[in-house]
Formats: C-alpha cells, sequence, structure tokens
C-alpha cells in the first residue's frame, strides 16, 4: 500500500511531538485542530498521518496498523495513544473501558474554581444535533443521561486566566467541558461551554496532561507527559 510522502517539515514535526515509541504503542503530543480520526470534514487524520510517517521512516512495505484505542475532542491538545498492533489495540480499548488508564488534564480556565479543589458527579446527556452536553438531573426515563465524575484541583493563575488539573474518572462526551463551565470555571477559548471569547488558533485551552497504565504487553507501569502549547502564555512548565 503507498502513502502520501511527508515533508520534511511533517516528519521533523512529527518526531518531535512522539513522547513514547516501541513495537506496540506510539503516543504523541496532538495538536488543538488535529483530528484522531476521519470524519465528514474529510480532513487527513492523525492516524493516517503516523501511517505515513512509519510507512517513510523505516521503510516499511504494505499496510501500516495504527489502531486507536481512544480519542480526544479536534480542539484540545495533549497526550493521544495509537496502536501499533492488533494485541495491543484489543488490551488498551479493555484497558479504556474498564477504567485502567488514569488521565490527568490541565484546564486553563476564565475563573478559580470555588471552593479550589473538589469532586464532581453530574448526570449528562448529549445532544447529537448541537454536539454539545447537558447537566441534567437524573438519568431520565430513557436511560439516555450517563453519570460522569471527575476530581479537580486549583494549581495557579496568571493575570487573567487560572490553571486547574482535573483527574478525570469517566469518559463522557465534553465531560470536563460540560463540568467545569456548570461550576462557573468556564475553559479558555471555549465557546461552546461560555468562554467570552475564542483562541486564535480555533482551540481550547483544556490539554491531555498525564497518562498512567500498564503497559499492554510488557505489563511495566507507564507514566507519560505532555508539554502543553506554547500559546499559554503565562504558564509555564
Amino acid at each position: 500500500m503507498e502513502y502520501r510522502e511527508l515533508s520534511l517539515q511533517e516528519r521533523q514535526d512529527i518526531e518531535n511531538r512522539i513522547l513514547y515509541e516501541d513495537n506496540h504503542l506510539l503516543i504523541i503530543n496532538k495538536k488543538v485542530g488535529e483530528i484522531v480520526q476521519g470524519d465528514k470534514t474529510g480532513d487527513e487524520c492523525l492516524a493516517e498521518t503516523l501511517k505515513a510517517f512509519i510507512a517513510g521512516r523505516d521503510s516499511k512495505p504494505g499496510k501500516v496498523f495504527m489502531g486507536i484505542p481512544h480519542r480526544l475532542d479536534r480542539p484540545v491538545s495533549g497526550i493521544c495513544i495509537f496502536a501499533k498492533t492488533s494485541k495491543a489495540l484489543e488490551r488498551l480499548s479493555e484497558m479504556f473501558r474498564e477504567g485502567d488508564v488514569h488521565k490527568t488534564y490541565w484546564a486553563l480556565c476564565c475563573a478559580k474554581p470555588e471552593p479550589e479543589s473538589g469532586h464532581l458527579e453530574n448526570w449528562m446527556v448529549r445532544n447529537e444535533k448541537k454536539n454539545k452536553s447537558f447537566i441534567t438531573s437524573g438519568q431520565g426515563k430513557d436511560d439516555s443521561a450517563k453519570f460522569a465524575k471527575l476530581n479537580y484541583k486549583y494549581l495557579k493563575s496568571t493575570d487573567r486566566y487560572h490553571l486547574v488539573e482535573v483527574e478525570l474518572l469517566t469518559g463522557r462526551h465534553h465531560q470536563i467541558r460540560c463540568q467545569l463551565s456548570n461550576i462557573g470555571c468556564v475553559i479558555k477559548g471555549d465557546l461552546k461551554y461560555g468562554a467570552p471569547r475564542s483562541n486564535p488558533d480555533g482551540g481550547i485551552c483544556l490539554h491531555a496532561r498525564r497518562i498512567n497504565f500498564n503497559h499492554p504487553v510488557k505489563k511495566e507501569p507507564m507514566e507519560v507527559t505532555a508539554p502543553f502549547p506554547d500559546t499559554w502564555k503565562g504558564i509555564s512548565e
């Protein structure tokens, strides 16, 4: 199978963003605006770009396997895991379903949370037409609402914004965006959930910062951390 040839700049960009790679996994720091898997826009997705990268770098004949065990929304940045073998994909997918992958996010918010740390539990319902989630009072007659929970804590502030760390305990549609907005802690640039203005890059200041899990094949404990975007002015590592 033939893949498009990446430019030197594209290859270097991918290389600089790889956080971990072995025969089973490829973990990359996803950019704002990249889509993980192909959608109705027809834009090239990150999975296809990585296939082309591997095919070119490794002079790999035939089809390159790049499985997708989880996804990040297009306007979100940070850690994204891909499986390079079907065995790794199967095991990782199960680990995500069972909650054995521990995900920590950083959010740059328009308001400081009160209290500064806490645990949020809500029932959430997804509106497909609006591509948005809403807090609801309960599961409902049609069982469409999903139970969502997370832990959060305030870290520090810039002149205008506030850095909040989120430990995601369930994986619901737009969960962090919706639950933080519900406590008056809207994420910078997130117009859909109440931010006053957009970001220049069209993304939101939500970043998959850290991930902890056991390697699906080697069974060794792993922790991977992703540098956050340079556009987060006033925030240092």
